[in-house]
């Protein structure tokens, strides 16, 4: 099915299950994949090296939030502009991206792999801990100019209509990272650094198969000679900017929390809020999955015009989020225990004791939380990354850390409550965005 058929003349339902459902099937192999790396890790290596791969984790996203920048900025113009019949700037834009992906893997990869001890220091790791957490990030940091490149390999696939192969091609990474970590951890029995191996060897193998088509020119965006503009770069920074923010901000939220726990709790609190982690990545990738896999469609009809169809398919959108969320603080609520026992062994008694309260208070934030990330992605789809950005840093940084400050004399229950607190303001301003954005832009006629 070609791209215009598929989003501008299917109906919004079925091509809301034609997009959200691959998408969310993709990240949820994508959020499994990481439940497994995390299970690996604290079973077969123990709590210390459970504990360091949570403190390194900030610093590995932190690497690709660059390569998730470009990828997410640059698919906003381009499929505006193929909704616009500009296919030539799209192209452009395309392959402009793509090397500026290359470039800040380069870059960004080299500062961590010999900025990362002294980050470490920063947060408080000595010893073994730090060890293996420096050794965790140096495989990520080495092998960041390719596996970078996953994050819009993803994008482009969907921007051509390949949704399925999108999601196989997610499934497949998945795989292989499972797989790969498998090899390293349970039979070559290696150090926390064969997880980190495993993993990024199965994203290599996958961004290889995933540009291939690319490369062939067998799909609608094509390699040109590339025209960098400061308009090309201002505006893919500019769409990018919100996923930026929200990647980083929640990074350095996850450090400074990281940071608190370790001098409030120890180790065993840094283990607890990884499992919380873990259990909100399951969650949210694949809330993002489908509405990461809809925003080339709402892109395209709101170039092209169609703003009856950006409703009707952000009224599903919107639907499902807060189905998906619903589950998802049902399911942590009832089953804490379960949960918990995916990541500690019997032998890590103080960390199960931890967790059980630290779920059941995390998981209430999924009760509004699905409304501000929804209405996050809706506003990147139709470039407005202004309110966005907004909401992005109003979830993973600015109320996070004030309530940090407000939740600290109630101990760890306070700072495990932090998230549904979060939760509520971010929606309250994601109401007022979005009657705002009604207000000024809005005028759909007739709905589908």
């Amino acid at each position: 099915m070609d791209q215009k058929t598929l989003f501008l003349n299917t109906s919004p339902t079925r091509l809301f299950f034609k997009a959200a459902l691959p998408g969310s099937v993709g990240m949820l192999a994508s959020s499994l994949y990481q439940l497994l790396d995390g299970m690996f890790v604290g079973q077969l290596l123990g709590g210390e090296a459970f504990a360091a791969l949570n403190l390194a984790m900030p610093l590995v996203i932190i690497n690709f939030a660059i390569s998730d920048l470009i990828g997410v900025g640059s698919s906003v113009p381009i499929s505006v502009r193929l909704g616009e019949k500009r296919p030539e700037e799209a192209n452009n834009i395309f392959t402009c991206a793509c090397l500026m992906v290359l470039l800040q893997g380069l870059v960004v990869g080299s500062f961590l792999f010999f900025a990362s001890p002294v980050l470490l220091r920063w947060m408080g790791a000595e010893g073994s801990l730090l060890r293996l957490a420096t050794q965790y990030i140096r495989v990520y940091a080495v092998s960041s100019p390719i596996t970078g490149m996953m994050y819009a390999t993803d994008n482009y696939l969907r921007i051509c209509g390949q949704i399925k192969a999108s999601m196989w091609l997610n499934v497949a990474m998945s795989t292989l990272c499972v797989l790969g970590e498998f090899l390293m951890l349970g039979v070559l029995g290696v150090g926390v650094w064969g997880a980190a191996f495993g993993s990024c060897m199965g994203m290599v193998i996958c961004v290889l198969v995933g540009m291939w088509p690319f490369f062939r020119g067998q799909l609608q965006l094509r390699f040109r000679r590339p025209h960098f503009t400061r308009s090309i770069i201002r505006q893919i920074v500019f769409c990018g900017t919100p996923t930026f923010l929200n990647n980083i901000a929640g990074r350095v939220t996850s450090i400074l929390m990281n940071t608190v726990l370790l001098r409030v709790g120890g180790a065993a609190a840094v283990s607890v809020y990884g499992i919380l982690m873990y259990a909100d990545g399951i969650v949210m990738q694949f809330l993002y999955g489908m509405c990461d896999s809809l925003q080339p469609a709402v892109g395209y009809n709101w170039g092209a015009g169609r703003q009856d169809r950006v409703l009707a398919i952000e009224k599903r959108c919107f639907s499902a989020a807060a189905i998906i969320s619903l589950l998802g603080a049902t399911v942590l609520y009832a089953f804490p225990e379960a949960v918990t026992s995916v990541f500690v062994a019997d032998s890590e008694p103080a960390v199960y004791a931890m967790a059980i309260p630290a779920l059941r208070l995390f998981c209430l934030g999924y009760l509004t939380r699905w409304l501000s990330f929804a209405t996050q992605s809706f506003m990147s789809a139709v470039e407005h990354p202004i309110q966005a950005s907004i909401l992005s840093v109003s979830t993973a940084l600015v109320f996070p850390v004030l309530l940090i400050a407000v939740l600290w004399p109630f101990g760890l229950n306070g700072l495990w409550f932090n998230m549904a607190g979060t939760a509520l303001l971010t929606c309250v301003v994601a109401v007022i965005i979005l009657l705002d954005f009604r207000r000024r832009n809005w005028n759909p006629g007739t709905t589908r």
